[in-house]
């Protein structure tokens, strides 16, 4: 087995996230469902945005806020992501490298623009993203570097990822490639709706082995088995994966095997202000803890440390050290 050089490696569609406050008047004018993610074109995409009000705008997507979260916390982690030679793609390499993340992915030269998300933030801290996936959907096989891959001791990837086709095949190049070299396969649910596409095929991965960790919320759970019961979902989800972790709010998390299930607490939260990004920020702390080999339940506490810190400000990155802030609650990092 070759030499573990990542902790985590991610992969995923490589956005540049912008925020905005607004309200449920917005929301309803441009046929939003409140909370969700829905896939725009670029005439949508310029529609919204001429629309939005003054905006923050930080480098995002799902895998790759998770992999910044990771080495916040003092591992090492690389990120597998398109975006295109354009002024947002640049400032997006810019962002992620000097987050102490390994990016190597090539710059597309050609074809759509660096992806975005319009986020939408109301008064209550809830996100409804619209995704314009751009260079991000051109993310090919051809990008998936076996050497890197095999040098990850976790692979994470997103479900956003199987919305488009080159993307899904690399998913699955990347997840043999980490097999094959005795390492661990990861996947985060990404979203109810996504869940909904896809539902048939995410069983499929965790059935077959494809997957062995698997990351949702109980939206997604409750999706996932088309069932409003919790239990009944988490314990089919013990039956399909080695490890499940189920995130659910301010209830904690609970993370669960075929043999064992155990639950950790939620972080306290002084105020929320934005949701965006709860859910990528929780596996950063599980998967660092998973990395050092940590019991599920103190894998559970960094993810709601993690998690607790950004949604407390705008935008899905963390805005200090999540190695410090771990150490300043006695947690083991």
């Amino acid at each position: 087995m070759a030499d573990v050089k990542y902790d985590v490696l991610g992969i995923g569609n490589a956005l540049f996230d912008v925020l905005v406050r607004t309200d449920e008047a917005f929301l309803a004018k441009h046929g939003m469902t409140k909370g969700s993610m829905s896939l725009i074109d670029e005439a949508r995409a310029a529609a919204i945005y001429k629309d939005m009000g003054p905006a923050t705008e930080v480098s995002g997507g799902s895998a790759a806020n998770t992999i910044v979260g990771i080495g916040s916390l003092g591992a090492r982690a690389a990120y597998v992501g398109k975006v295109k030679d354009d002024q947002i793609g640049k400032l997006y390499v810019h962002d992620i490298r000097s987050a102490g993340v390994a990016f190597n992915t090539p710059a597309a030269q050609d074809g759509p623009a660096t992806g975005c998300s319009y986020i939408l933030v109301t008064d209550d801290g809830e996100r409804t993203m619209n995704t314009y996936l751009g260079a991000a959907q051109d993310l090919s096989p051809a990008d998936i570097d076996p050497a890197e891959i095999a040098a990850a001791g976790i692979v994470y990837l997103e479900g956003y990822l199987w919305d488009p086709k080159n993307a899904k095949d690399a998913f699955v190049k990347a997840a043999k490639i980490a097999h094959d070299a005795k390492r661990k396969v990861a996947l985060t649910l990404s979203d109810s709706f996504c869940v909904d596409r896809y539902r048939d095929e995410f069983l499929s991965l965790m059935r077959n082995g494809t997957v062995d960790i698997v990351f949702a919320n109980e939206s997604e759970l409750h999706s996932l088995y088309m069932t409003s019961d919790f239990d009944t979902a988490l314990k089919q989800l013990r039956n399909d994966v080695n490890l499940g972790v189920v995130t659910r709010s301010e209830k904690g998390c609970v993370v669960v095997t075929p043999t064992d299930a155990v639950a950790a607490p939620a972080s306290p939260v002084t105020k929320l202000v934005d949701t965006t990004g709860a859910g990528d920020l929780f596996a950063a702390g599980f998967l660092y803890g998973l990395s050092r080999n940590l019991a599920h339940k103190q894998c559970g506490e960094l993810g709601a440390l993690a998690a607790a810190e950004v949604i407390q400000h705008i935008g899905a990155r963390p805005l200090v050290s999540l190695k410090e802030l771990a150490q300043q609650r006695g947690l083991t990092v």
